[in-house]
């Protein structure tokens, strides 16, 4: 039997996108703490919000070339279960990170990055990278620049409820990586939310 791909829906920051992740469940859902993204939130902010999360999903931490004793605290204190990196965190870091936590290690990639440097991750992630950012732009690359890929992977970048089923067709992903295309005027719209899921989790009945 062919595996589902994953849902990770990412950039929760109100006690009702917490609400809709309880109803949904999505494998995976994200709290950004890079301080640039408008879907920032706090450490403490993270906390409170983690508590309202059903246990069945697992929290991740996007972070953006944060100190790696910084993103180990939040996985030692329960406040997020894997961390992301999405900035120019090498081999050297994630070794690091490995040393000090027993937990899943997301890195954010280009698609046309070289690979081999980032083998210590367990998923690799792709996005849609605008020149001197670090993804999450919520523009949609060409999938075809991905080629074979040797680990199993997130896809992100410009994901929709109406195209979450071709991009499982096209490149079968571990998971699906959403977070603008689920929102209305900038935040999180239950619908949305819902019809992402409902696109994953049936495909077949989607894509026709």
């Amino acid at each position: 039997m062919k595996n589902i791909t994953k849902i990770k829906i990412c950039g929760l920051r109100r006690e009702c996108d917490t609400e809709y992740a309880n109803l949904l469940l999505p494998e995976y859902i994200g709290f950004v703490f890079a301080e640039k993204s408008p879907r920032c939130v706090t450490p403490s902010a993270a906390a409170r919000l983690r508590e309202r999360i059903d246990a069945r999903i697992t929290a991740v931490g996007v972070f953006v070339d944060a100190p790696v004793d910084a993103v180990a605290a939040l996985l030692a204190d329960g406040v997020i279960d894997a961390a992301q990196l999405h900035g120019g965190e090498d081999a050297r870091y994630i070794a690091r990170l490995r040393e000090l936590c027993d937990a899943e290690i997301i890195k954010a990639l280009p698609a046309g990055a070289d690979r081999r440097e980032y083998e210590g991750a367990d998923y690799w992630l792709f996005d849609s990278f605008r020149a001197g950012a670090s993804g999450g732009s919520g523009e949609r690359f060409n999938w075809s620049e991905l080629g074979a890929v040797t680990k199993p992977f997130f896809l992100a970048g410009g994901l929709t409820p109406e195209n979450a089923a071709a991009a499982i067709a096209s490149v079968s992903p571990y998971c699906l990586d959403v977070s603008s295309g689920v929102e209305t005027e900038g935040y999180k719209d239950y619908e949305k939310m819902k019809r992402f899921v409902e696109a994953v989790r049936t495909p077949t009945k989607a894509s026709h």
